[in-house]
């Protein structure tokens, strides 16, 4: 997707999380299922955070470090949480809309195959931003499925960024298809050298599952068991991955 669509993605993913927020017909203290610590209004109050973190990144534009506390200024939700959230988005969107897709930039995944662009920086917002909107949605009981502009890129985005900044692999070499129903399909390797999609794989995978883009998605962030997907080979290995990657 070009940039001009990923700002998109994350300012309608926010807003579809504020919706369901104003939406609910739950106190701000229910319980998030997908984040079971965390309350619904905790839930509001990560992503503003987050968002205000990353257009700090995006506006220093130096991909030497992490920007200091006192940049990075006070994050905490002040006076209406939703409109709070909303400028938070409008912080984010103001950064990414004044920089170059490929500006280098600071960010936590320098261990993986991502390059260090704001580019890559506005891929991840919008998984970041449509997880936690189904997480809204989820807990005031009306989920719906990830946007397919989502759930078509979620599955190489979790394997580059998520399980490439983790290192070995720890277990038994193992390769994963991920076969979407309505979308690109993937086959991730899991070996000591870490986790990398491979298009070129000519062997057999040791389980793939299927299902739809979203719920693929969805199940590698925790959000929906993989019992809830077709699952063909042995299922120890998703639980293991799941356990390994183990997203916020």
């Amino acid at each position: 997707m070009d940039f001009p669509g990923l700002i998109t993605l994350i300012d309608e993913r926010s807003a579809a999380l504020r919706d369901a927020v104003a939406a609910a017909a739950v106190s701000s203290d229910a319980r998030v299922p997908g984040c079971p610590e965390w309350s619904l209004g905790d839930l509001v109050a990560h992503l503003g955070a987050v968002q205000r973190f990353w257009s700090v990144v995006v506006r220093a534009g130096d991909p030497t470090g992490p920007p200091s506390a006192s940049s990075l200024g006070d994050r905490e939700p002040r006076g209406d949480l939703l409109e709070w959230s909303a400028e938070s988005t409008r912080m984010l969107l103001t950064a990414l809309r004044s920089s170059p897709a490929d500006a280098p930039a600071w960010a936590w995944w320098g261990a993986s195959s991502a390059p260090l662009t704001v580019g890559a920086i506005a891929r991840h917002q919008v998984q970041e931003a449509a997880v936690h909107a189904y997480d809204a949605q989820e807990t005031i009981g009306k989920p719906e499925p990830l946007p397919s502009a989502v759930a078509a890129d979620g599955v190489a985005e979790f394997v580059q960024v998520g399980v490439g900044s983790l290192g070995e692999w720890p277990h038994r070499p193992a390769r994963i298809a991920f076969d979407a129903v309505d979308g690109p399909s993937h086959v991730l390797d899991l070996t000591p050298a870490g986790g990398r999609l491979d298009p070129a794989a000519s062997g057999e995978p040791v389980v793939t599952v299927r299902g739809s883009g979203s719920d693929l998605v969805l199940a590698l962030y925790g959000r929906v068991p993989f019992d809830d997907l077709r699952v063909d080979g042995d299922r120890e290995v998703l639980t293991r991955l799941r356990a390994w990657s183990n997203p916020d």
